[in-house]
């Protein structure tokens, strides 16, 4: 039995499955939608890919997805089905790629997706969107990056609101996990990049999901991070999407149907 809970593969029997279910679907989409695969930077990774809903006339809302995978596997190719919950919600999709560890260290990619999320800001009027109207979620170390783009900084991060999914706020128990082994998440990453360690902009709304089957520190962080949000003054909702584990809460983000597909319809329509 796993012992080690932040091993997903371990509690999630079909892991292998629901992985290549994605990214067989994510391959069907891009076949089948407009899609325009754009540089945000010179790296290799720093690329997004751009769906635009069939027939929309602009300037429609902006969504940004930025993928999960412990920061060290994935790409944005394998969850292009997302596109399909966002663009039949009347929005623009966006979904981020970023170079992956240990070949980069944490830094990097949190840097990669600030500047992502600029260059929509900066360009998405090109493609027929306002970029007043952006909104962004993230599953797993996806929910972490996304996290860090509405901290409290200077400038504001423009994002009107923000759906965590399956997310890791606090990085020192991933010292301790399989991790350890694979990415050596450094005490100063610990600190720089653990959103329990920020303030966030008031404004922005925050949706902070977690499936019921996830193993307990998913459920323990998602609350302890939605408290945090609470008394810093932010429109915060915690949601159950019940039956679903750290798997297949993300497959069902492409599913407007789902629980999960239904909480991203709502916020991508929030912003309209």
């Amino acid at each position: 039995m796993e012992k080690d809970p932040f091993r997903i593969r371990g509690h999630v029997p079909d892991f292998d499955i629901i992985v290549a279910e994605l990214a067989s679907r994510s391959a069907d989409t891009r076949k089948r939608m407009q899609m325009t695969e754009v540089a945000y930077g010179d790296g290799p990774s720093e690329t997004v890919d751009v769906f635009v809903p069939a027939d929309a006339s602009g300037p429609l809302p902006v969504h940004m997805f930025i993928h999960g995978g412990y920061w060290r596997m994935f790409s944005k190719r394998d969850f292009s089905l997302i596109a399909e919950t966002v663009t039949e919600a009347g929005a623009i999709a966006v979904i981020v790629d970023y170079a992956l560890m240990p070949g980069v260290r944490m830094a990097t990619i949190v840097d990669q997706v600030e500047r992502a999320k600029q260059w929509i800001l900066d360009n998405i009027t090109s493609f027929g969107g306002d970029p007043a109207r952006l909104t962004v979620s993230g599953h797993s170390a996806g929910a972490q990056l996304a996290a860090m783009l509405i901290r409290e900084k200077k400038k504001p991060s423009g994002i009107k609101a923000a759906l965590l999914l399956g997310g890791l706020y606090d990085l020192a128990p991933l010292q301790k996990s399989f991790l350890k082994a694979e990415i050596g998440i450094t005490d100063e990453e610990v600190v720089r990049f653990s959103p329990m360690n920020h303030s966030y902009e008031s404004g922005t709304k925050v949706s902070v999901l977690v499936g019921s089957r996830e193993t307990a520190p998913f459920h323990e962080q998602a609350g302890a991070f939605a408290r945090l949000l609470c008394r810093q003054g932010l429109d915060v909702s915690y949601r159950l999407i019940l039956g679903r584990h750290h798997m297949d809460s993300v497959r069902d983000l492409g599913d407007s149907g789902s629980l999960a597909g239904i909480e991203l319809t709502r916020l991508v329509a929030a912003s309209a």
